[in-house]
């Protein structure tokens, strides 16, 4: 029995001293940083300047390493067929408008006075022609006129009749003004005229290649005399005052990086200047696809993206250069862990 007690101290101060280490152990073990610091490579923004139509290069004017503010006119282009085509649109469009115009406003002053004064000539015409071809039938019923004669006498008075009702119905579509779906109609019609011609317009504006960004002109690919195509690169500028860098981070610390949060950058050769910028993305999946079973090490070594832009205004940040970005990541006190004693 005395065995079995002394058997059981042992076994319970052997726990203790495992306790008691592992939790010198957890008090010692190195705190999370609270800053995530990664190194890349700086990228500048580059945009292609390209005309939207086949067109022939008239004058390039801007070279190679020029900087172009945004409006800057760089390069002038021409295509023969244009400005006829243009006015050809402009025709178009003001027949269109004219066309609609009338439809709106219906019937002049001066037609329906013609209209009435047509109807009440015919309806004299209708009276008179129906007065005769009664008269006519008693005659012929009498045999003092022949029936050819009474026959052409009816058939006067039902034309002139029809005549009358004919005018009539004329005056009354005149004075009801144009059907709405006519009208509809024309509306669309002068639309779609206006709308291709701002088309054309927008197209001949095209022809002008103004500078969509500030930057630096890093490549000039067309020169005076060359034809070039839709979506063919005229000159590249590149957008020296905003670059990106793309850096990994651990998966454990991709839960402290938000997009738009601030961070600093510092370049080799400038280790005391500080370059401000921010997170604008974050990548969704790790740099690998994991497989079905990864070890704990290799858990460890799961990264993803961050791309963070900086807005240079010095000069200093050029593309290809490593920096160093430090990301200001609290850490949530539940990760902390327990406090040095």
């Amino acid at each position: 029995m005395r065995y079995s007690f002394v058997g059981r101290s042992l076994r319970t101060v052997g726990e203790a001293v495992a306790v008691t280490t592992c939790v010198l152990l957890a008090s010692c073990a190195k705190p999370v940083a609270e800053t995530i610091e990664a190194t890349g490579t700086l990228e500048v923004v580059e945009v292609d300047v390209s005309p939207s139509i086949p067109a022939r290069v008239v004058r390039v004017l801007v070279d190679e390493g020029a900087v172009v503010r945004v409006g800057d006119t760089l390069v002038v282009l021409s295509t023969p067929t244009l400005q006829s085509d243009v006015a050809q649109r402009e025709a178009r469009a003001v027949s269109a408008g004219a066309n609609l115009r009338e439809l709106e406003h219906g019937a002049r002053t001066a037609e329906l006075r013609r209209a009435e004064s047509d109807l009440a000539a015919a309806v004299s015409d209708a009276v008179l022609a129906a007065k005769d071809a009664e008269r006519l039938q008693g005659l012929a019923e009498r045999q003092i006129v022949s029936a050819q004669q009474y026959d052409a006498a009816k058939a006067r008075a039902v034309s002139s009749a029809a005549r009358r009702d004919g005018l009539q119905a004329a005056l009354a579509l005149l004075r009801d003004g144009t059907r709405p779906e006519r009208v509809s109609g024309a509306r669309a019609d002068a639309a779609g005229a206006r709308a291709a011609l701002e088309g054309a317009r927008a197209t001949s504006r095209d022809l002008v290649l103004l500078a969509p960004v500030a930057g630096t002109i890093t490549i000039r690919a067309a020169e005076p005399g060359e034809v070039i195509t839709t979506g063919q690169s005229a000159l590249v500028i590149a957008e020296t005052r905003r670059q990106t860098v793309r850096v990994f981070v651990a998966q454990d610390a991709l839960s402290r990086v938000q997009i738009g949060q601030p961070v600093h950058g510092v370049l080799d050769a400038y280790r005391d200047r500080e370059f401000s910028g921010r997170v604008v993305a974050l990548s969704s999946k790790a740099e690998f696809t994991p497989r079905v079973a990864l070890t704990e090490n290799e858990r460890a070594d799961l990264l993803f993206g961050v791309k963070v832009e900086f807005m240079d205004s010095t000069g200093m940040l050029k593309a290809g250069l490593p920096i160093t970005v430090h990301i200001d990541a609290p850490v949530p006190a539940e990760k902390k862990g327990p406090a040095k004693p």
